[in-house]
């Protein structure tokens, strides 16, 4: 059994196209989607019909809950713009999904953590701001009482994986749309993939476990560059383009 894992599509709606034309071609039915489908200076309508399309178990991740619970005018220019575009029945879509999800009664999934769709799970900050792999104790603690072989998450990005003590396996399959991003929350950083493909993950299921295969797939990350800068993103323009923000 093979299931693909997307995560944190930002709007990107044709890195999303070549992730799931990869899916398809490698003959691969089933997939999850672990949320933050829209926000982003890209094409959030266009995105969100082809995922309504495909029918696809999804998640809300914490931009998702954002452009669901907060004021327009309190929104950051990522949210916004994706408010602006979407239409009634995206917003109830979106609305209609759940913050964490049990697939097939063997994978967990979540936007962050199982309690919070904002926190790291994997990687962690140094006080000034250099994300770095989490320790193995900090990761552990996050999956108490998940008792799932496989557990996903997304939020950061970054694609990892990581076998817990116990066996269960920890899966980030990184992000679908947006290579790099800067935060200042807990403090001011960066995270940076370092190429403009879209990324994406699959999970097997076969007599030794379960395993994982990260996939980079290339498509026209310039024309989203190009998008992104049309519209005053200059950083979104840079990641898009290269996978770094410099």
């Amino acid at each position: 059994m093979k299931i693909a894992v997307i995560s944190d599509i930002h709007g990107n709606d044709l890195a999303l196209e070549a992730v799931l034309s990869d899916i398809d071609a490698q003959g691969i039915a089933e997939i999850v989607n672990l949320g933050d489908h829209f926000s982003g200076p890209l094409n959030a309508a266009q995105t969100a019909n082809m995922l309504i399309d495909r029918n696809i178990p999804a998640i809300r991740g914490n931009h998702d809950r954002y452009l669901l619970t907060r004021d327009p005018a309190e929104m950051g220019p990522s949210d916004r713009v994706a408010y602006d575009e979407l239409e009634k029945r995206h917003f109830d879509w979106l609305a209609e999904l759940p913050e964490t999800l049990v697939y097939r009664n063997a994978l967990f999934l979540c936007h962050g953590t199982p309690a919070s769709d904002e926190t790291y799970w994997m990687e962690a900050l140094t006080a000034d701001g250099v994300v770095h792999m989490a320790g193995r104790k900090a990761i552990e603690s996050f999956a108490e009482g998940i008792d799932y072989p496989v557990i996903l998450c997304g939020h950061t990005h970054i694609a990892r994986a990581v076998q817990l003590a116990d066996g269960r396996l920890l899966v980030n399959p990184g992000s679908v749309g947006c290579p790099g991003y800067d935060d200042d929350q807990p403090v001011a950083h960066k995270v940076e993939t370092g190429s403009p493909d879209a990324r994406y993950a699959i999970v097997e299921h076969a007599a030794g476990g379960w395993s994982v295969t990260f996939r980079c797939v290339g498509y026209d990350h310039m024309a989203m560059s190009r998008l992104a800068a049309d519209r005053n993103r200059p950083e979104w323009a840079r990641a898009l383009a290269t996978g770094f923000l410099d």
